[in-house]
Formats: structure tokens, C-alpha cells, sequence
């Protein structure tokens, strides 16, 4: 259980750093980057937190934008993990200004409890959550291999504790036909735009079977280059969702199907390739969970009630890959949209305003006080512990 000197000494934390967050996240928002390019944002978030004594490693599990900095020397590592990608043309329409700023204040709060609780604190930059997988790519190195447990908080339009996620496929399908002259001579070409139309419409047909939680959406990035050539090339971008991975491999194995058969109705060739790893769905720790409705509760905060949790549509997380490896929770913590959501211009506005500011702040000690309430039962340490050497013994084929 959290006692009140504890709860004290959080907020106290998170208040004397108030206004180097919000100027963090606004800063952040001010200047956004893509996918594998949040140069300035992750120098950003480093520059705080070497000023604040954490040791900071760079360029992890090879990414250039990739940090992990470090607080306290004790045999439980808990990890943050701080996003700051953008999305192209609209900015932080995801708000992960607010997520980068939030982890920071997290992790500066945690700081203050490494020696009490003999804990390492691991605030993790983790970029292009976007578009890119780079969690994934992070788990794949390492980096999460010594973590007991990972958190994160989310913006959103409400607060919301056992958040979900769909597993995701993110596609490039390549359609490969010959050119010609579309009036003098269109017997000679093989139209490549025709198998996209083709495989739309089987795409689109497809919609009416799927089975529940299953999605499919695109976008045609290349339709040919003048209206007088028959287009000797075409692709499509499009992601694939499923509430499970399972679903997902099924869903693919369908979608497929309808690309090969745009294909063979234009004589062309297609070639499909995978633009990023899979995204698993977020499978979110119960007792992590548990503990953060308490405390976000506590904090005055009205987070949506289990039993509707389920009923909200889902996007998806690279930080569900994460959280099928290694206890973890993403929360989303409500701001004042005005009827914005995620991914839509007004969101990004939104952002910025004075709930996200205050999302920065409540999310920064909500984070806190939940691990430090879980930390405070010992066998609630003993678990994660426990896990941490499962992981490392399957590692090791032990």
C-alpha cells in the first residue's frame, strides 16, 4: 500500500519538475519528427534528464534515436517508456509529446525512491511507435531483457486503465505490369493500376466476413505516372488488424488472396512486403493495472469503468509486443479534446492546451505511485523478480 509520505514525496517531485515538463512537451510538440527521425526530441528528453543525474546510453539496440537512461544501482529495473514520433503533416495529432514528458516526470519521481525500494529507474525512448516497431526492434536487441516491468501512459479523449490493442500487419503490396501507349497501343500493356482496382474491390467484398475485431484499410501510394501510359507499376500501402495474432495470420492469409487475384486478373506480378514487424495486441498486467485505476482514482480522476473498456475502438501499439514479453500497462489518461481524437488535427491542437499540460503532470505521478504501491508488497516484488530470471533462464535454454 502507498502511504501518504509516500504520495507526498511524489507530487513534491513532479511539482518542483512541473514546469521543465510542460515546457519539454510543448517544445517537443513544437518541433515534430518522424519515425526514426526524432533527432532534436530525443536530445530534448536526454538533455533533462542528464541535468537531473541519470547516466544516459545512446543509440541503443542500434537506433540513432534510441536512448536508455538510468537511475540507482538496485536489482530491480523498472523501465518507462517515453514515445515522441510524430505522424506526417499533422504533428503530434497522437500526443506523444505529452507520453515523452509524462515518462520523464515518472522517472524523475522513481528517482527518488531507487535506494528505499532497491530499484534501477529506466526512463526507455522508444521511437518510431508510429510507424517502424521500434519496440520491437528494442526487444529483439536486448534492451528490455533485464526489465521487471514496463509502463507508459497514453492522451485520449478519456481516461482509461485496461487498455487493448489489435495486433497489426503494416503491408507494401507491389503490382508489376508492362507500360504502353493507353490510346495507341493499349493490347501491349498489362495496366498495374488494374490489379489494385482489382484487388480493392475483392478487399472490399472481403469486409462483409470478417470476423469480429478484424480490419483492413489503405491507401494506394502509387497509381501510375500519366493518364497516357498504361502504369507498368502500382502499390498499396495497408494495414491489417485482428484482436489477436492468430486472427491476424488468418486475416492476412484472406487479404492475400484478394492481391493475388488482382494480379492474375491484369496479368501482373505482385510482390508483398512488410513494411515493419507485427504488432501483438497489449496484453496489460492485472496487478499493474489494478494499482494505477487506485491511484489514478485517488488522484481524482474518473477512469472508464472495466466493463466498457472493451466496447472502445482500439488502435494498436508497438507496446503490446512488449507487454507479451514482460508485465507492462498503457493507460490512456483523458484530456480536453474538444470532441477530437487521436490522429486528427484538432487532437494535435489539443495536445497543448491545459489538460494535456495537466495529463503531463497526473500521468507523471500516476505512473509513480503505481509502481511504488505494487513495490510496497513483497511478493509483488518476488513476481517480477521471478519473472526477470524466467525470461533470462528461456534465453538461456535452461
Amino acid at each position: 500500500m502507498l502511504s501518504d509520505v509516500d504520495t507526498a514525496d511524489i507530487a513534491s517531485v513532479v511539482s518542483a519538475a512541473s514546469s521543465d515538463l510542460i515546457e519539454l512537451s510543448h517544445s517537443i510538440h513544437g518541433e515534430p519528427e518522424l519515425a526514426f527521425a526524432e533527432f532534436k526530441s530525443s536530445a530534448k528528453l536526454i538533455e533533462l534528464l542528464t541535468q537531473r543525474g541519470f547516466e544516459v546510453r545512446t543509440e541503443v539496440a542500434g537506433l540513432p534515436t534510441a536512448f536508455e537512461a538510468s537511475f540507482g544501482s538496485g536489482d530491480l529495473v523498472i523501465g518507462v517508456c517515453a514515445e515522441y514520433d510524430a505522424l506526417p503533416e499533422i504533428g503530434h495529432a497522437c500526443g506523444h509529446n505529452v507520453i515523452a514528458a509524462a515518462a520523464v516526470g515518472a522517472g524523475l519521481a522513481l528517482a527518488e525512491f531507487a535506494d528505499r525500494h532497491a530499484i534501477t529507474v529506466r526512463v526507455i525512448g522508444t521511437p518510431a511507435e508510429e510507424s517502424g516497431g521500434g519496440k520491437i526492434l528494442m526487444l529483439d536487441a536486448g534492451v528490455f531483457d533485464d526489465v521487471a516491468a514496463a509502463l507508459m501512459v497514453h492522451p485520449g479523449p478519456e481516461d482509461i486503465v485496461g487498455v487493448r490493442s489489435l495486433a497489426l500487419a503494416d503491408l507494401a503490396i507491389a503490382f508489376t505490369g508492362r507500360e504502353a501507349h493507353a490510346s495507341a497501343a493499349p493490347e501491349f500493356g498489362r495496366n498495374a493500376a488494374d490489379a489494385v482496382t482489382v484487388a480493392q474491390v475483392g478487399l472490399g467484398l472481403l469486409r462483409q466476413h470478417l470476423a469480429p475485431g478484424q480490419q483492413l484499410h489503405g491507401i494506394v501510394s502509387d497509381g501510375g505516372i500519366a493518364p497516357n501510359i498504361v502504369p507498368g507499376h502500382a502499390e498499396m500501402l495497408y494495414y491489417l488488424r485482428a484482436r489477436s495474432t492468430a486472427s491476424l495470420e488468418q486475416l492476412r492469409e484472406r487479404a492475400e488472396a484478394c492481391f493475388a487475384a488482382g494480379a492474375m486478373a491484369a496479368g501482373c506480378s505482385f510482390d508483398i512486403r512488410t513494411v515493419a514487424p507485427t504488432y501483438t495486441e497489449l496484453t496489460p498486467d492485472a496487478e499493474l493495472a489494478d494499482a494505477y485505476r487506485s491511484e489514478i482514482t485517488a488522484m481524482g480522476r474518473t477512469p472508464l469503468a472495466p466493463g466498457l473498456e472493451g466496447l472502445r475502438p482500439l488502435g494498436s501499439t508497438d507496446m503490446g509486443n512488449v507487454t507479451n514479453v514482460l508485465p507492462g500497462i498503457h493507460p490512456v489518461i483523458g484530456i480536453d479534446s474538444g470532441g477530437a481524437v487521436t490522429h486528427q488535427p484538432g487532437f494535435a491542437a489539443a495536445s497543448v492546451n491545459a489538460s494535456a499540460d495537466r495529463a503531463v503532470l497526473d500521468g507523471a505521478q500516476a505512473l509513480a505511485r503505481t509502481v511504488i504501491r505494487v513495490l510496497s508488497e513483497e511478493s509483488s516484488r518476488e513476481r517480477l523478480a521471478a519473472g526477470v530470471a524466467v525470461r533470462a533462464n528461456a534465453r538461456a535454454g535452461r
